[in-house]
């Protein structure tokens, strides 16, 4: 009765979950175990939406994701792909937007997250000689498992056209020892607490970074907001969202207009923003690291794959019956390319092959294995060792979440290295 009731719960669960979305498993493959008579029709919806759960669970998902043609894949997410991926292209130099924050933090995560920000909840004002605007990010897709343990705000500026002319004429700075001949301000990143005792004051704030920018320059610039996140993520503070201070230090009140085209230099609104096309690869973006307590980080994860593959050309190929078989998996092929950026595809590999009486010493079996074979040779009732994977290393996969979120996961066991007798 119980094991009834358990199966019934989990049906229940597994359409609850799989509601209003094509589920995981593909529908040819449902239906070919369906139509296979092994079990009772009853039977098999129940044994593959279980299945389907534990692909669900081996992705953190909690359905299918089905992201719109209006989905946006950052391309600094695609650049962290290619340049920490078993699969992508090791001779990939860290792009010049990305800092050294970034490797730091990728070798302590084994799952790596981007958020743009709420468009409709942002605060927009604009001082003299300076521009503040207050925005936020939705984090509650993260999981309650998921350990934060850093994360950067991207904040992309363009170069600001004249301004050396401007400065020329203001400070005289084309002379100046203190740089090359432009313009500065400087960039303030506050974490918000909430609003204000007085009705319409400025929200109460903490400094988190500030950073000297020059103006003329086009580039992104990374501040770590890690102390916020990792408190909002654990639940120890409220998520208000950041305020974005943008300073004009050397403009007057009579240069106004000068300062407006400075705070435009700074993308974080598109009411700032001119060009509306490119809008979505320059808005602003928060990019965080963590670890869900599943095997290695997204930066080990390359550099175990690479040792593996340095062992298995090490290894002599043998002629015996237990090998390692090609196997290509195709996303296409199960209808996960919709969701699944990159990589297309990856090669699996798989074991296959007898473990033939006596065991050569190049099968890597098992004392175990080894006597069970003996036993096999004088009784046929006693099965033979098995060709399996014994040593199995990970990749890196970048997709769209259900929420439409682009994450950087590391997956532990998902390539065959090696195969023998078990």
């Amino acid at each position: 009765m119980v094991a009834v009731v358990r199966s019934l719960m989990v049906l229940l669960l597994a359409q609850v979950l799989l509601e209003g979305a094509t589920g995981l498993i593909p529908e040819v493959g449902r239906r070919k175990y369906s139509e296979s008579g092994k079990q009772t029709p009853e039977q098999s919806e129940s044994f593959l939406n279980e299945f389907e759960l534990r692909l669900l669970n081996m992705f953190g998902l909690r359905r299918r994701p089905t992201p719109s043609k209006q989905a946006v894949v950052p391309q600094y997410m695609l650049d962290l792909y290619r340049m920490h991926s078993a699969n992508g292209d090791h001779s990939t130099k860290r792009p010049k937007s990305m800092g050294k924050h970034a490797d730091r933090a990728a070798s302590k995560a084994n799952t790596i997250r981007s958020f743009h920000h709420e468009e409709a909840m942002e605060a927009l004002a604009s001082l003299k000689g300076k521009t503040t605007q207050q925005f936020y990010f939705n984090l509650t897709s993260i999981p309650d498992e998921e350990l934060i343990t850093s994360a950067e705000l991207r904040i992309y500026r363009d170069q600001v056209m004249g301004a050396a002319a401007l400065n020329t004429n203001s400070k005289n700075s084309s002379t100046s020892d203190s740089g090359p001949a432009g313009g500065f301000h400087r960039i303030n990143i506050f974490e918000i607490f909430g609003a204000p005792a007085t009705h319409g004051g400025e929200p109460l704030v903490r400094l988190l970074d500030t950073r000297l920018v020059q103006d003329s320059l086009s580039r992104w610039e990374s501040f770590d907001v890690s102390p916020a996140v990792s408190q909002w993520t654990s639940g120890k503070g409220h998520n208000h969202g950041f305020m974005v201070e943008v300073l004009h230090p050397e403009e007057g009140e009579k240069n106004g207009e000068h300062a407006q085209r400075r705070s435009r230099h700074v993308r974080v609104s598109r009411s700032l923003h001119q060009d509306q096309d490119s809008w979505p690869q320059a808005r602003p973006l928060l990019v965080t690291y963590g670890h869900d307590g599943r095997g290695d980080s997204v930066l080990h994860t390359r550099e175990k794959r690479q040792a593996a593959l340095r062992k298995q050309r090490r290894k002599q190929q043998h002629k015996a019956s237990c090998k390692r078989h090609a196997l290509y998996v195709d996303f296409s092929d199960v209808g996960w390319n919709e969701w699944i950026v990159a990589p297309p595809g990856y090669h699996a590999f798989y074991c296959h092959g007898e473990c033939p009486f006596p065991l050569a010493d190049h099968l890597n079996s098992t004392n175990h294995a080894i006597v069970q074979t003996l036993v096999n040779s004088v009784n046929s009732n006693i099965p033979r060792a098995c060709c399996v994977p014994t040593d199995l290393s990970p990749i890196s996969l970048l997709y769209l979440d259900e929420y439409e979120k682009v994450i950087l996961k590391n997956y532990q066991d998902m390539v065959v290295e090696g195969c023998g007798c078990r």
